[in-house]
């Protein structure tokens, strides 16, 4: 204690804080205009945020007013409010005051309570997040508490695996000098873990009796959503103040690995954290199909508007005719009757032409659709126990229409699992790729050890290589050895060795100790020459158990082969292994060894002294000085890591882009690593061009874009079998105003694009720069919390129930447990819901159009009096009985073809892709036709009782038997129409249809006979016996609909007939129970054009010579960029923190592993 108290000055609580030393030589964070102070182990004496998190929608305050935004955002919904409201004039309405109000109340009460359920789950989801469970120092000893709990200024402990509760300055931890090693693959996508270092002052504090005499306080930036920057101070009483950075901070959303436990300090916390400040609320999101309604609605509702005024005007003029000659009438005992009034009381009859069944029909059948995507079992994950979960139904449909895919990749195409799966020793192939064992599975390879082969010293220096070139450290827990590192790759690696009987088993600063076959040998560790992306290899200098003196190293092919030594017996057999093994996806490293003589080595040893403690150009220096050592290297072999991916995720892709759907990866990953990935995953196919844009200033991007403009030619803005790689760097400067067109022309050029080393702003960036300019539906998936900004960014976003935590399932429209889901969702739940909305919003307007614009012909009749053809209550219930089963048939149970064939040839998922079922040709199409059977339907009627007569007895009808005998013919005719358009006939679509039918005579029996015994509808009384004892109405019943749609018939027929769609093929193979491989084989079939070939010669990938340099200054233009932009770069597997808070070299030996580590208590 003394010595933490010397060191840290600990005082009491009640010390004051002394003011700026200003020889401290501290750059102070009061000087800043904003800073925040926290007080340690002290009250705070300012309100900071609390630590509860939410990514829903709405709160108890916010719900009315958002929602009814988002309600009245649909010109169809105010529309009615207004006919509603217009309806309370008295004298004014002909249909009543209700028939409109209360619709309107049922529709905001379904879409509220389904608003609600969905929100509801948002809520739950965060509840999850926020009631974790972490360690807080309160009142003198560590207490269990909800992360909702924790506060500013709380000192926590978090234990290995956990995620860091909030935003924590690091005080100490169970490592070494007050290290940990972090996994920030939730917020920037890299698999590899860092490490954070405490300061050297706080580092001692390891037991909570420490902390508790801890005083003085931290002052630090306000918060912000620059993730990778810190500035601020810690200032102990009664000392000047310390600096902290980066390297102290560790960020919610992180997660503490390969380290015990860690104590931190929380500076920020719930939304103020880094990671929720990239965050933004979530949107209120409108699908393709809603927007293009709601301008039709606007168009409709104008041309209701010019109806209003065509019969109102035709009303002052018949009336101003007939008012002198037809005195009988009785004008003058009129109330009201004037243009204004007229107008009025035609906006209320004609105001059904706007159907105000359809926002309630479309909530229920969304609703029910995501139902199904919640039951799917084909979506559900056994080995998580997840199923789909639809976040929000009003999207839908537009699942059905995405061309764009922007997807992470850690966590969402891989597993973030590294396996050691195949090798190549002495020119042999070791490991079975077929077999899904999970890790390394070959006997044949310690058989060829043990039974004295010729390759068996080879394959001894290549497992030695594999068990001590590396920078993992061992952890004994209970007897297993767990292996540490911030390298993925070099675990893999480890446990490889290991499991082939090389265990690596003890690290201290100047050795390894290894166990080969139970048997102990130690390796003197004399020099570590550090990995880095430039050198794209590491090495180890060692002394072996017999005095030798050897340098091992590993790395890239095409750096190691330059620096092999002459007669190298493996060489071409072993990069054409390679190649195989880059082939299967695989992260290939090469494996080599020397012997260095003592002269050798002490005059080196020299050199690189020299170069490290030189004042100017450090690092070069010492690459130069490792140069030196590592050639004539002898080649031993090389390893094939496997990123595991995701099940399914190659299949899903190719799937995707059979379907004419563009995929991106953004990813924070380094950019070899993702281009491994892209190869594993199908999305680069080897002989695809690839193009590498990684520039480092705003000019150099500008003029390599334009470059690959050119290149391009005619073919720009073409899709074309290309890739295009970038990284992040020079992304800002491509999004950058100037540069950003040209960037999207040419991202627009490619099939495949990878972004690498992106922000999660970045990220939303590019998403939204794609929504914006090429109007184009997006959808963006990820698991991590730096997916989240894409995610609703998109028009789309799907979220996987991922290992990374909940953030991105939370922020999304839509959540999966795997990646492979993707395919289903789109090509069935999607396809299906855009055809069944679109045709469900089209008949909806039909059989509206249908029956109200016959309003407008009678009033020829009725001499523009504002009469209505149909009882009041009739009208309203059209579309709550007689006509609400088809489209509710439609929108739940219509489909094209099958799920199995809409997965199977992803070519169909086309026809809802490029909006064919709904747009605003069809949707006029659709109005015409029903305006042209309205026409049909009432005229014919009226031809039919023209003398009157309808009944041989000679009795002649009234208005309402004429009203209900159209009434009849169009409930029937729209039934009849839905029946044309459903493509697939169930039990349950016959029971809609002739039940509708039905209904309308059940309802009109019953009615009709209310009066007197319920005072109402007393005009209806005996309307059911006049009407059902009428021949010429059951003549008409038979005639007129079946004429009225025999136009449309015909064009049924001459369509499926001529001009089949590939959807109406296969499902007509589908019927005939016969394979429609074929039909889809010979309408998806296409050839290469020559300029298309031409295009790829100019893109085409060179061979590849590792030991030679292609001079691209004696290149032609096309032919260089060719070269520059397709040298392969598989072969790179190193994944590993660079320009850490320490040096790796230094790192490990900093660790003894024989001493036991602090408990942290």
């Amino acid at each position: 204690m003394t010595a933490i108290t010397s060191r840290f000055n600990v005082h009491s609580a009640a010390d004051h804080i002394p003011e700026d030393d200003e020889a401290s030589g501290v750059t102070e964070v009061n000087e800043l205009a904003e800073r925040r102070v926290i007080f340690i182990n002290k009250r705070q004496p300012n309100k900071f945020a609390s630590n509860e998190i939410s990514t829903a929608k709405y709160s108890c305050l916010t719900f009315l007013p958002k929602f009814l935004f988002e309600q009245f955002r649909r010109y169809a919904n105010i529309f009615f409010l207004f006919i509603a409201l217009l309806q309370q004039i008295p004298g004014v309405s002909p249909t009543g005051r209700y028939t409109t109000a209360v619709p309107l109340l049922f529709i905001l009460s379904v879409s509220a309570i389904k608003e609600i359920i969905e929100d509801y789950k948002r809520h739950r989801a965060d509840d999850t997040v926020n009631n974790r469970k972490i360690q807080v120092l309160r009142h003198g000893c560590w207490q269990i508490l909800k992360w909702t709990e924790v506060a500013v200024g709380d000192i926590v402990k978090v234990v290995s695996g956990q995620f860091f509760p909030a935003d924590l300055i690091l005080l100490s931890s169970s490592e070494p000098q007050g290290m940990c090693y972090i996994e920030t693959s939730n917020l920037d996508g890299e698999t590899n873990l860092k490490i954070r270092q405490g300061l050297a002052q706080t580092s001692s504090l390891l037991h909570h009796d420490d902390l508790l005499q801890l005083s003085g306080s931290i002052e630090c930036e306000t918060p912000n959503r620059h993730v990778y920057d810190f500035a601020g101070n810690i200032r102990p009483s009664g000392r000047t103040a310390i600096p902290l950075g980066p390297d102290q901070l560790l960020l919610r959303g992180a997660q503490l690995r390969n380290s015990k436990w860690i104590f931190g300090i929380v500076v920020y916390a719930g939304h103020e954290t880094k990671l929720m400040m990239n965050s933004t609320s979530a949107p209120l999101k409108r699908s393709t199909v809603d927007r293009v309604t709601n301008t039709q609605i606007i168009i409709m509702f104008l041309i209701l508007v010019v109806l209003c005024l065509i019969s109102s005007v035709a009303s002052e003029v018949w009336t101003h005719y007939h008012l002198g000659r037809d005195w009988y009438l009785g004008f003058t005992e009129l109330s009201s009757s004037n243009f204004g009034f007229n107008f009025l009381t035609y906006i209320i009859v004609y105001n059904n032409l706007i159907p105000i069944s359809l926002q309630v029909t479309l909530e229920v059948v969304r609703f029910i659709q995501a139902i199904f995507i919640n039951l799917d079992q084909d979506m559900y994950d056994a080995a998580t126990d997840t199923p789909a979960a639809a976040r929000t139904s009003n999207l839908n449909d537009e699942l059905g229409q995405i061309r764009y895919v922007f997807s992470d990749k850690t966590g969402t195409l891989t597993r973030n699992v590294m396996l050691f799966k195949r090798c190549s020793v002495a020119g042999i192939i070791y490991g079975d790729s077929e077999l899904d064992t999970g890790s390394f599975c070959d006997a044949k390879l310690l058989e060829d050890l043990n039974t004295g082969q010729p390759t068996a010293p080879v394959i001894r220096e290549f497992l030695t290589l594999l068990a001590i070139c590396h920078t993992v450290v061992p952890d004994v827990n209970g007897g297993d050895i767990v292996y540490q590192s911030s390298s993925p790759d070099e675990t893999a690696l480890v446990k490889g060795a290991r499991k082939l009987g090389f265990v690596f088993k003890v690290r201290t600063p100047e050795s390894v100790i290894i166990e080969v076959f139970g048997r102990e040998e130690t390796y003197e560790i004399l020099h570590i020459l550090d990995f880095s992306s430039d050198r794209k290899r590491m090495s180890v200098i060692v002394r072996t158990p017999s005095g030798k003196i050897k340098l091992y190293c590993k790395g890239a092919d095409t750096v190691l082969y330059e620096r092999l030594g002459d007669n190298q017996t493996y060489r071409d057999v072993t990069l054409g292994q390679l190649e195989q093994f880059a082939t299967s996806g695989l992260r290939t490293l090469c494996c080599a060894v020397a012997d260095i003589p003592d002269d050798v080595y002490t005059e080196w040893k020299k050199t690189y002294h020299t170069a490290s403690i030189s004042l100017q150009y450090r690092e070069k220096n010492l690459e130069a000085a490792a140069e030196l050592i590592e050639k004539n290297l002898m080649l031993l072999g090389a390893t094939a890591i496997e990123d595991r991916l995701q099940e399914g995720v190659p299949e899903a892709i190719a799937s995707l882009l059979k379907a004419d759907i563009k995929v991106w990866m953004l990813t924070g990953d380094k950019q070899e690593t993702a281009i491994n990935i892209g190869y594993a995953c199908r999305l680069l196919t080897h002989g695809m061009p690839v193009l590498l844009v990684n520039e480092d200033s705003l000019d150099s991007t500008r003029e390599t874009v334009s470059r690959h403009m050119h290149d391009f030619g005619e073919h720009l803005k073409h899709l074309n079998e290309v890739a295009l790689v970038i990284d992040g760097q020079t992304l800002k400067y491509a999004l950058s105003c100037d540069v950003r067109q040209s960037f999207l022309d040419v991202a627009m050029s490619c099939k495949a694009v990878i972004c690498c080393r992106v922000s999660p702003l970045q990220k939303s960036e590019i998403v939204e720069m794609v929504k914006i300019s090429v109007h184009a539906i997006t959808l963006a998936i990820g698991d991590g919390a730096n997916d989240v900004a894409m995610i609703q960014a998109a028009h789309v976003g799907v979220g996987i129930s991922g290992v990374e935590g909940l953030q991105a399932a939370c922020a999304s429209d839509y959540s999966i447990a795997q990646f492979r889901f993707l395919t289903k969702l789109l090509f069935v739940h999607g396809a299906w819901s855009y055809s069944r909305l679109t045709k469900l919003i089209l008949y909806s307007f039909h059989k509206n159009v249908c029956l109200y614009v016959i309003e407008l012909w009678f009033a020829i009749l009725c001499g523009f009096s504002g009469q209505t053809l149909f009882e009041r209550w009739t009208i309203g219930l059209y579309n709550v009985i007689f006509t609400a089963f088809p489209p509710l048939v439609i929108g739940l149970f219509d489909r094209s073809c099958s799920a199995e064939n809409m997965q199977r040839f992803p070519a169909l998922y086309k026809t809802s892709q490029s909006g064919q079922l709904f747009n605003v040709k069809v949707f006029w199409l659709w109005i015409s036709s029903a305006a042209v059977h309205s026409i049909l339907v009432f005229w014919m009627t009226m031809g039919i009782i023209r003398h009157d007569v309808v009944w041989s007895s000679g009795r002649t009808g009234d208005n309402y038997f004429f009203g209900n005998m159209v009434y009849t013919y169009v409930v029937v005719l729209v039934c009849l129409k839905a029946g044309l358009e459903i493509d697939a006939w169930t039990t349950i679509t016959h029971l809609a249809l002739w039940g509708s039918i039905l209904s309308w005579f059940i309802f009109l029996g019953i009615y009709c006979n209310f009066w007197p015994t319920i005072p109402i509808a007393s005009e209806m009384l005996g309307e059911d016996k006049i009407l059902l004892s009428s021949g010429v109405f059951w003549m008409g019943l038979i005639i007129i609909p079946v004429l009225t749609l025999i136009g449309d018939v015909t064009y049924k027929v001459i369509n499926r007939s001529l001009f089949k769609t590939l959807a109406e093929e296969v499902r007509a193979k589908e019927l005939a129970n016969e394979d429609p491989a074929t039909v889809v084989y010979r309408a998806t079939k296409h050839t290469l054009t020559e300029t298309a070939r031409l295009l790829k010669n100019v893109f085409r990938k060179p061979l590849r010579v590792p030991n030679q340099e292609i001079d691209l200054q004696r290149l032609p233009t096309t032919l260089a960029i060719s070269a520059a932009c397709t040298v392969r770069v598989d072969g790179y597997a190193f994944s590993q923190e660079e320009h850490g808070v320490i040096p790796h070299s230094e790192l490990i030996r900093l660790y003894d592993t024989t001493k036991s580590k602090p408990e942290g208590l």
